[in-house]
């Protein structure tokens, strides 16, 4: 099978700097802090604006892939689930999706808020966050 080639269209730039440090989840946190575009990308920022809640894929650069069966949020009295029944950054393909407000849009650089992602983690992709 072929394998999938995915370029980075960004970086996170933030406070996070420690596993230890970061939130669990995107609805945990208030933490700030800004997704710098590359200029190739730069374009497809257009219609994003303040106020707006954005869908960021990001990869896992720090993550192992080669564990499949963790104790969810690391707790021990749940058991271990496999890595797909759990939101734990451990898994073969290290992509983690986060729900994050946007503050300002400035060239090619936003701010958010809502942060739970290492400073340096390479952005794969953003999207319009789906209402109903």
């Amino acid at each position: 099978m072929e394998q999938a080639q995915c370029p980075f269209i960004g970086v996170l730039h933030g406070d996070i700097t420690s596993l230890e440090d970061a939130p669990k989840n995107f609805d945990e946190s208030a933490r700030a802090g800004t997704l710098e575009i590359y200029p190739a990308y730069q374009e497809g920022l257009d219609g994003i604006a303040p106020g707006q809640t954005i869908v960021v894929l990001f990869w896992l650069h720090r993550s192992s892939r080669d564990i499949l069966k963790v104790y969810p949020r690391g707790d021990r009295s749940k058991g271990l689930r496999g890595v797909f029944a759990t939101r734990s950054p451990v898994r073969p393909n290290p992509i983690a999706i986060s729900e994050l407000k946007v503050l300002r849009v400035h060239g090619n650089l936003i701010e958010v808020s809502g942060l739970d992602m290492l400073d340096g983690t390479p952005i794969l992709d953003i999207k319009k966050k789906i209402t109903r």
